[in-house]
């Protein structure tokens, strides 16, 4: 933001006018500043001054300012109505009043209204005024006869209690008025005013009582007549009518179902914590580790715990009243007639033993059929099953049952059956690898399933959150399981469903070590691109690649993005397929399925990107021409790997046209690569077709 232009007075062009050239060079008018010492690249701008010149051009500042001003002090040559609106047209004039008295207004607050305590303004309550409120003038509306009772009229007062003020009835009178009443009447006595106020309270409360009658008589008779119009008003209906006319529940609105419906609804329930993968990975490993040692204890024979681990929970009304006490075996030694009395105490005991048995059958049925009718309480009290509880009931009944049951041990055949299936099932916890023989001594004689799950499994037990080294033993298994792969396809028969199981433990671990797995990739790969590279400078040419090849070309386009204008993986994998579709020569019916193969590949590179290859035009258009029978009229171009004619250049013409009558589709599998079995010529047309379908398409 700049700064606004200063406005330019009359001092600062009297400031700025020119001085005298003659001045200027007079040397008694300039004074020199001398300075202490020069510092190198300051500029100065005050060495030379003109005092006689400041000192000429401050007094005509002043001159033409502060005299002026001090001319026209308290001097006005005219009158200015400065009243608001005045002059204005538009104005009503009902408007210049108003403005004019808010204008007043704001004046008056501003200087004189520091302190003002608002006492112009008039302090409400409940639309009441405060000032009427504090006057105490409520007037007691009631006719109840009960709020009368304790008021005392004033001659009651002055008669019982001598008046106090100036009025009472037997204060001492002055002579005036005891002349003025001698004259009226004669003086009453004490007794006889009491008797008259006694007489006018009772027939104030008699005309109080017949007011009283006579509004609950008038109250009555409208009852009366209200319920004489109430029946012409209201038609009742008989109850006949009412049940057989079914009851008509009002229609809900919208809003009305909209409620009952989120009544009804399932309540948010509150989910368990987010566990993060370092929690994961622990759970896991214990998981493995505790069917491993169940497998181990099954290994070497051990029985398993039978014994129920659920904690039976025992409420707070229970007093453990099932437990038995026992028998009091110990005789006691009496005499009778001078003989011992076993028996009698053997028969007491029968018949004690019998008595008790007999009332424990009777308090067992009373103490059932109190327990089904608490239950049958408790059922209709509750109204709501808790299925927590009844599980847990669930639960107990079976781990009572099971106690109750006798205990089933196992043969030694079954015990040795038993050892059996546990020493050929797969261990649950397996440590890193440390070599590439570590890993085939692992996977060596297990069906592909089963190497998927070792391989899983040793990426749970070694998980990186877990200790500190795991990190790079996972790494290095990245590796391992690369040159293993790439071992697989090369066996024969190539064991590709091996392959294919390992495929997505080798994805996880890519995404969990995507640096280590570029890395590991990228070395296979420039592996083979330098192999390409010496074979085509010695020879000119080179062979196609061989199976492992082509599944690491597969598996980097599984693993990384094909879709990037420039990736360290998946370009250089681009470029050794270019390469070899354009130096390597197809001579046989193995290089025809290998070049498709590629071109497969290249196709699901550039899927997403969109690019242009010609390379691969080029190698579909050669295939092409391997299957044209009559190659003197050409009207296309071959170009290398391909030739116009040579020894090579008929090999997927059809020995017998009318072969493609038995000819059906099939797909090439990736066992053709590397050896294929054709047994007489129908089977070269057929591959030939199947090839030349495959370029088509």
């Amino acid at each position: 933001m700049g700064k606004a232009p200063k406005k330019r007075s009359l001092a600062d062009k009297v400031r700025k006018t020119k001085t005298n050239p003659a001045i200027k060079n007079n040397p008694f008018e300039v004074k020199i500043n001398r300075k202490k010492f020069d510092v190198l690249g300051r500029k100065t701008k005050h060495d030379v001054g003109l005092p006689g010149v400041s000192r000429s051009k401050a007094i005509n500042k002043r001159k033409e300012t502060l005299l002026k001003e001090y001319k026209q002090k308290n001097k006005a040559s005219k009158f200015v109505d400065r009243r608001l609106g005045e002059y204005d047209a538009k104005m009503a004039p009902e408007d210049k009043i108003l403005q004019r008295f808010a204008l007043e207004r704001q004046r008056i607050h501003e200087k004189k209204d520091m302190y003002n305590l608002n006492e112009e303004e008039e302090l409400t309550h409940y639309g009441q005024s405060l000032a009427e409120m504090e006057k105490f003038n409520d007037v007691v509306n009631s006719d109840d006869e009960s709020e009368e009772k304790g008021l005392l009229s004033a001659e009651l007062t002055a008669s019982h209690f001598g008046g106090g003020g100036g009025g009472g009835l037997l204060r001492k009178k002055t002579s005036g008025e005891q002349q003025q009443e001698d004259g009226n009447q004669r003086a009453k006595s004490r007794q006889e005013l009491i008797e008259e106020l006694i007489q006018k309270s009772k027939q104030e409360k008699r005309e109080r009582q017949v007011q009283k009658e006579e509004a609950q008589e008038l109250t009555e008779k409208l009852d009366q007549e209200w319920k004489s119009i109430q029946s012409l008003m209201v038609k009742k209906t008989a109850k006949t009518e009412l049940a057989d006319k079914p009851e008509e529940k009002p229609k809900l609105d919208e809003y009305d179902m909209m409620v009952r419906e989120l009544g009804f609804e399932m309540k948010a329930q509150p989910s368990e914590k987010m566990k993060t993968p370092e929690e994961l990975a622990r759970e896991e490993k214990e998981k493995l580790q505790k069917l491993e040692a169940d497998r181990l204890r099954r290994m070497m024979g051990e029985e398993e715990d039978t014994k129920a681990q659920s904690q039976t929970r025992m409420s707070a009304d229970d007093l453990n009243d099932g437990f038995i006490l026992d028998k009091h075996d110990k005789k006691t030694l009496a005499y009778q007639d001078g003989k011992w009395n076993i028996e009698e105490e053997e028969e007491e005991a029968a018949e004690d033993e019998e008595g008790e048995s007999g009332e424990e059958q009777e308090s067992d049925e009373e103490e059932e059929e109190e327990e089904a009718s608490s239950e049958e309480e408790e059922e209709e009290e509750d109204g709501q099953s808790d299925l927590e509880s009844e599980q847990e009931s669930e639960d107990e009944e079976k781990n009572q049952e099971d106690d109750g049951k006798p205990k089933k041990t196992l043969s030694k055949e079954e015990m040795k059956a038993q050892q059996q299936a546990a020493k050929a099932e797969l261990p649950y916890t397996f440590a890193a690898p440390e070599s590439y023989e570590d890993l085939k001594d692992l996977l060596c004689g297990h069906t592909p399933e089963n190497q998927r799950l070792i391989v899983a499994r040793t990426q749970k037990c070694n998980h990186p959150s877990l200790a500190v080294g795991n990190k790079l033993k996972l790494q290095k298994l990245f590796g391992f399981l690369l040159e293993y792969i790439g071992e697989l396809a090369l066996r024969t028969p190539p064991e590709l469903t091996a392959v294919d199981k390992l495929v997505p433990e080798l994805y996880a671990l890519c995404q969990m070590f995507p640096d280590a797995a570029a890395a590991a990739v990228q070395r296979v790969l420039a592996d083979a691109a330098h192999s390409v590279e010496e074979l085509i400078e010695l020879k000119g040419h080179a062979p196609f690649p061989t199976l492992d090849t082509l599944i690491y070309l597969k598996l980097t386009a599984l693993l990384f993005p094909t879709s990037d204008f420039r990736h360290p993986v998946t370009t250089p994998a681009l470029l050794y397929i270019s390469l070899t579709l354009t130096k390597c020569p197809v001579r046989s019916f193995q290089d025809v399925t290998t070049g498709l193969l590629l071109c497969c590949l290249t196709v699901e590179y550039v899927s997403f990107s969109k690019r242009f290859l010609p390379e691969l035009v080029n190698f579909l258009t050669g295939t092409l021409h391997l299957a044209v029978r009559d190659k003197t009229s050409l009207g296309y171009t071959v170009a290398p790997p391909f030739r116009p004619s040579g020894k090579c250049s008929d090999l997927l013409v059809l020995s017998d046209p009318e072969s493609c009558r038995s000819w059906k589709k099939k797909p090439l599998p990736l066992s053709a690569t590397r050896c294929l079995e054709l047994k007489d010529d129908l089977d070269r047309d057929h591959h030939s077709r199947c090839a030349g379908v495959k370029t088509e398409t």
